[in-house]
């Protein structure tokens, strides 16, 4: 189990900067901490190749999303995922055979679902996560600091992942390649959800605001909820093509029905739960009375949609960014299954 050096302190909004330092440097990183530009990253801080096949250069020293500056001492073998997404990035990047537990609820792929589960969603079992020893552990902005602070007394290296657009996502995804030692597998994998998200916006970019169909994703019914400005789902609306009706509030948050009916959407859609079978947001906008006069619900325009693809930000965000686009344009991208 390595020891985490932490320099910074909680915080949000801050740009992920990659850091690293040699062997030789590592001592003083708490004074000199070296900056690798994208033009750099093809050699050390040392000056000296990079081992062979893009390996990365351990130690490293990275800033997670909550502006927390971590050191990584070496390829970590033993990872802890403490939410789903991070799960499903882990397994795409090829890095199941070093996960030795999962957050609750990670169902997704389903070999997840065999490994051990690390206490009840959000916070972690201690005992459990003690005796598995892991080298790294992700952890998501679901995790209180509290949380992350226990575990940082333990001695454990905590890495935070928090994207709220699409594009966090993808840099996300090559952060968490960069600090298990698999930065081709990342490089791969963000190369093909760009060309994925590239089929989508060539078509949508140019779509006038009169063209943008007026989209209601509806998180919760009770209380009634939606994404605004900052949430990816937000993002995700407007690269498929259409206008989120809550983009002038901030963050998922409550909304009435009365602004909701006022906006008068022309596409409504609710997450549904595959797993579960649980549709009651999906009901909700569908059999709600005081909805039934929106231009969706007299238009039949009304989608339920798998709630752990368009709720978690991890590579199958790509798949929900299409799905919305067959909802608001099915003229362009064929008609929503």
């Amino acid at each position: 189990m390595k020891k985490l050096s932490n320099m910074g302190v909680f915080g949000t909004g801050m740009k992920r900067k990659l850091q690293r330092l040699s062997a030789s440097m590592v001592i003083f990183s708490l004074i000199l901490v070296i900056l690798v530009s994208p033009l750099a990253s093809c050699t050390s801080d040392s000056g000296k190749t990079p081992p062979p096949g893009g390996e990365a250069a351990f130690p490293m020293t990275v800033t997670d999303d909550l502006g927390r500056v971590v050191t990584i001492e070496e390829a970590p073998e033993r990872i802890i995922s403490l939410s789903p997404n991070n799960t499903e990035i882990l397994f795409a990047l090829g890095l199941a055979d070093r996960v030795v537990a999962v957050s609750d609820f990670s169902d997704y792929p389903p070999e997840a679902k065999e490994k051990p589960v690390i206490g009840v969603y959000p916070a972690p079992n201690m005992e459990q996560l003690i005796d598995l020893s892991p080298d790294l552990i992700l952890a998501a902005e679901i995790q209180t600091e509290d949380i992350i602070l226990q575990l940082e007394e333990r001695g454990f290296t905590v890495f935070v992942l928090a994207p709220q657009t699409l594009d966090e996502v993808l840099e996300a995804i090559t952060l968490v390649g960069e600090i298990t030692g698999v930065e081709e597998e990342a490089s791969g994998l963000v190369a093909d959800m760009r060309s994925r998200i590239k089929a989508v916006t060539d078509k949508t970019d140019s779509l006038s605001q009169g063209q943008r169909p007026r989209g209601f994703y509806i998180v919760w019914h009770d209380p009634l909820m939606a994404p605004g400005s900052g949430t990816f789902q937000d993002d995700l609306i407007g690269k498929a093509g259409g206008t989120n009706i809550a983009r002038d509030l901030a963050g998922w948050t409550t909304i009435s029905l009365e602004v909701v009916i006022q906006a008068n959407p022309e596409v409504m859609i609710a997450s549904v739960s595959y797993a579960t079978g649980e549709d009651l947001s999906f009901q909700f906008i569908k059999t709600e009375p005081r909805l039934r006069d929106t231009d969706a619900r007299r238009n039949g325009r009304v989608y339920g949609i798998d709630g752990s693809v368009i709720s978690r930000p991890g590579p199958r965000i790509v798949e929900a960014l299409e799905l919305l686009a067959k909802m608001l344009h099915p003229e362009i991208f064929g008609a929503a299954p």
